[in-house]
This record gives structure tokens, sequence and C-alpha cells, in this order.
């Protein structure tokens, strides 16, 4: 009776013993998802802009911190990555080096467009050094044409955005109203232009 409780101890161990052997077996198996030589969600990514004051045309420079891509991005090439790459930038991540300025350009510029916590668009590159974005802002999509170089693995991009474009007359003349007197130059004129350069480049 007792080598018969034995063996079924015996046979009950050993099937635990296999059971659990499978069981990490499974546990270490790890799916790896092939991820592209090239993607924009890991590259180190700047949003440059220079804005321009009083009738002299003062450049005023700032930047976006943070950008979202949410569709595309990936690529054998930096070519691949870019063209039709889809992004999203939090106006609330603007940055002057000054954060009176930051505050004002949210609510007195953004703050009065429609629909504009995001700024957000698609990049499409036409041919060697010429591409466009479809950029979405105050409730409008237009085109931005700009130029763009690739050295090694920097993409370059510069464009100039004539926000009228965008109906955003309202939001220059919100932000000139709200900064009037920094915006004054030597002739007494206080002076937004409606031009922005837009400066944006991509370290893969």
């Amino acid at each position: 009776m007792r080598k018969i409780i034995l063996v079924a101890l015996l046979i009950s161990a050993s099937s635990m013993i296999l059971s659990c052997k499978s069981e990490t077996k499974k546990e270490t198996v790890v799916s790896k998802e092939k991820t592209a030589p090239y993607s924009l969600k890991t590259s180190k990514n700047s949003i440059g802009w220079t804005a321009y004051k009083t009738t002299e045309k003062v450049g005023v420079k700032g930047e976006f911190k943070k950008v979202n891509i949410t569709k595309n991005g990936d690529g054998n090439s930096v070519k691949e990555a870019i063209h039709n790459a889809e992004f999203s930038i939090p106006v609330s991540s603007i940055f002057t080096n000054l954060s009176d300025r930051d505050f004002k350009l949210r609510k007195f510029f953004f703050g009065v467009m429609d629909n504009t916590s995001l700024l957000s668009g698609t990049l499409v590159l036409d041919d060697e050094n010429k591409g466009h974005a479809m950029i979405t802002m105050n409730g409008i999509t237009e085109r931005l044409d700009f130029v763009y170089t690739i050295a090694d693995k920097v993409f370059q991009l510069d464009a100039t955005m004539d926000l009228n474009k965008w109906n955003a007359q309202k939001a220059i003349e919100s932000i000139n109203e709200a900064c009037k007197e920094l915006h004054k130059g030597s002739d007494g004129i206080s002076k937004t232009w409606d031009e922005v350069s837009i400066n944006i480049s991509a370290t893969f």
C-alpha cells in the first residue's frame, strides 16, 4: 500500500515539475516588434519659430517644447520617416524664455482662435528639396510650402508662414493690443507682423 502511495506521489510530483517547466517556457517567450531604422518618435525634434514686431521688423524667437507624432513617421531612410508623417503640437508647450510672453501668446493669440489647443498637420516631401505641410490652425487647414535639406541623419525644414491664410488677423490684433507698448518701435508705432518664420529639425 505504501509503495502504491509512493508511486502516486512521484507521478504527481513529476507532472507538476513538467507543468512548471512548460509554463516557464511560455513566460519567457517575448514577441519582438520590428522597429524601423528611422523614427520621428525617437528622434530629437526641434520646432522653432520667429515672429516679428515693430515697423523695423524685430524678430522674437521661440519654440514648441513638445510634438506628438500621431501617424506614420517611420521608415528605412530619413525621407521615408518624414514623408506623410502626421503630427500635433500642444500650444501649451510654447516657450520664449519669458513666462509673461508665453502666457500672453497662449491667451491673447492662440486663445482667441477656434479649436487651437493643438496645431496639427502632415509633412509631404514633393521632390529633393521642396515639400509642403497641411497645417490645421484656427479651424482652417491650409498648405505651407517649405524647403528642406537632409545632411547625414539630420532633416532641416525652413518656411515662411502667412498667418492671413489661417484667418488669424483677429489673433494678431489681440496679441498686439496685449503687447502694445512692447511692440512699439522708434517711430512710436505698435505693430505685430502677420509673417512667422518656421524652422524645424529632426536628428535621427
